[in-house]
C-alpha cells in the first residue's frame, strides 16, 4: 500500500500545506492566509489544514503515517513549544499538544524551524539533493541559515543555531545591530533598503532614480531595479552587500567545510547574478582548501523549500531523523 505524510509550513502571514506520497509528487497543495489571526486561532487554522489533508489521504487510500511542521522561529523540543515572534501569542505556544489531539493515536508529529526544513527540502529534492554537508543561506527581509553537518541538522543548545543575521562582520559596533545583528543590518532585504535611504538622506547632491521615488517606502526591489540602470547609490549599496555575503560565505565555509551553499529567499531572486562575485569575495577570506571544495548554487525549490522539508521531516524514520530530539508521538 502506498502511504503518505502531511507537510505544513507555517509562516508569519500564511500556512502552506501539502500531502507527500512516499512515491511521486506532492498533492493537495494549498496556501491559506492567517488574515490577522493570533495565538490559538493560528493553531486552530493549522490543525484544520492538517485534518483536511489527513482526510484526503484516507479517501485516496494513501493513509498518512506522519506530520511534519515547519515554524517561523524556535521549536523548543524539550517543552514541545514554539517561539514565533511574528505571530502574536506564540511566545511559548504548545504546538505539539494542539496537534496531537487531532491526529490518530501513535502518529508521529515532528516540528522544526523553517531554516532547518529549508535545508531538508533542498537536500531532498532541490539544489543540494543527496548532500550531507550543506547550508541554505536564506536572505529575505531578514537572514538565516539551515545547516546540515554529516546528515544532521545543527540546532544548538537552545534550538537557535542558524541565526546568522548576528554574524559580526564589521566594526565598530553600531546602534541598530542590537535588534537584527550586523550581517542582517547590512545585507538583508530590509537592510539594503535602509542603507539606500540613509545614503540618499546624507547626499543632498544626489538626484538619481532612487530619490525620484518615495524614499521612505523604498524597497530592496527598488534598489535592484536602479542597479540595473547604473544608479550610483544602488551600485554602492549592492556592491557592499556582495562583500558582506562573501564574508559570510567565507566564515561558513571555514567553520563547516560544506559541499554546497545554497542561496534562497526573496533577495536570491535578483541576487543570483552576484554568485560569482560572492565566491570571489569569499575566496579572499576563506580557508583555502575548503573554499575550493564548496559549490555555491541558487536554491531550486523556491518558496516551496520549507514545505518540502516539512514533508521530508515527517517521512524520516527515527534512525534517519536529522533532528531526533524533535520527535514526538
Amino acid at each position: 500500500m502506498t502511504t503518505s505524510v502531511v507537510g505544513l509550513d507555517l509562516g508569519g502571514t500564511k500556512i502552506a500545506a501539502a500531502l507527500f506520497p512516499t512515491q511521486g509528487e506532492p498533492t493537495h497543495h494549498k496556501t491559506v492566509a492567517l488574515e490577522g489571526r493570533t495565538g490559538e486561532a493560528v493553531g486552530a487554522l493549522l490543525v484544520e489544514q492538517m485534518r483536511a489533508l489527513l482526510d484526503a489521504a484516507e479517501r485516496e487510500s494513501e493513509p498518512a503515517t506522519g506530520v511534519g511542521i515547519a515554524v517561523p522561529g524556535i521549536y523548543r523540543a524539550a517543552a514541545e513549544t514554539v517561539w514565533a515572534p511574528n505571530i502574536p501569542g506564540w511566545e511559548n505556544y504548545p504546538l505539539v499538544a494542539a496537534v496531537r489531539g487531532a491526529v490518530p493515536h501513535g502518529m508521529t508529529v515532528r516540528v522544526q524551524s523553517d531554516r532547518a526544513c529549508a535545508i531538508l527540502g533542498e537536500t531532498w529534492r532541490g539544489g543540494a539533493a543527496g548532500a550531507r554537508n550543506a547550508i541554505f543561506l536564506v536572505v529575505g527581509t531578514g537572514i538565516g541559515a539551515g545547516i546540515l553537518v554529516d546528515g544532521q541538522i545543527v540546532q544548538g543548545i537552545g534550538d537557535a543555531a542558524g541565526a546568522i543575521g548576528w554574524l559580526a562582520l564589521d566594526r565598530p559596533y553600531r546602534k541598530g545591530y542590537e535588534t537584527v545583528g550586523c550581517f542582517e543590518y547590512h545585507a538583508s532585504g530590509r537592510g539594503i533598503a535602509a542603507k539606500a535611504r540613509r545614503m540618499i538622506e546624507a547626499d543632498r547632491s544626489y538626484a538619481g532614480e532612487l530619490r525620484r521615488g518615495d524614499v521612505p517606502t523604498l524597497t530592496a526591489e527598488d534598489v535592484f531595479a536602479a542597479y540595473d540602470n547604473e544608479d550610483p547609490i544602488a551600485l554602492r549599496v549592492l556592491d557592499d552587500a556582495v562583500v558582506y555575503w562573501g564574508m559570510a560565505v567565507a566564515n561558513l565555509v571555514s567553520l563547516f567545510n560544506p559541499e554546497t551553499i545554497l542561496f534562497g529567499g526573496g533577495i536570491f531572486g535578483p541576487g543570483v547574478r552576484f554568485l560569482e562575485r560572492i565566491r570571489d569575495e569569499a575566496t579572499r577570506w576563506a580557508q583555502p582548501i575548503s573554499i575550493q571544495q564548496v559549490a555555491l548554487k541558487a536554491a531550486q525549490l523556491g518558496d516551496d523549500a520549507v514545505l518540502y522539508g516539512a514533508g521530508r521531516l515527517a517521512m524520516l524514520s527515527q534512525s534517519e531523523d536529522p533532528a531526533r530530539s524533535s520527535e514526538r508521538t
